[in-house]
């Protein structure tokens, strides 16, 4: 039981701090893009890639730590 308390708890880790790099990647942008609106390609490709990075690293947590629930 135990062990199911602890992997839910960096299961909620691994979802939070993308999701907060998600939404500093996004308060950033925008504020970029209201203090220089014609640098918007530059700015929507950092942040593509910014979103792009941290998606995939909240799914590969999630696969971990759902192969962590299976074995054990």
């Amino acid at each position: 039981m135990a062990r199911q308390i602890i992997l839910l708890m960096v299961f909620a880790l691994c979802i939070l701090g993308p999701c907060g790099v998600m939404a500093a990647a996004a308060f950033a942008s925008i504020s970029a893009l209201g203090r220089n609106p014609s640098a918007a390609p530059k700015i929507f490709t950092a942040m593509t890639i910014t979103l792009i990075f941290a998606e995939a690293l909240a799914i590969i947590a999630m696969l971990i730590i759902f192969q962590l629930f299976q074995t054990g």
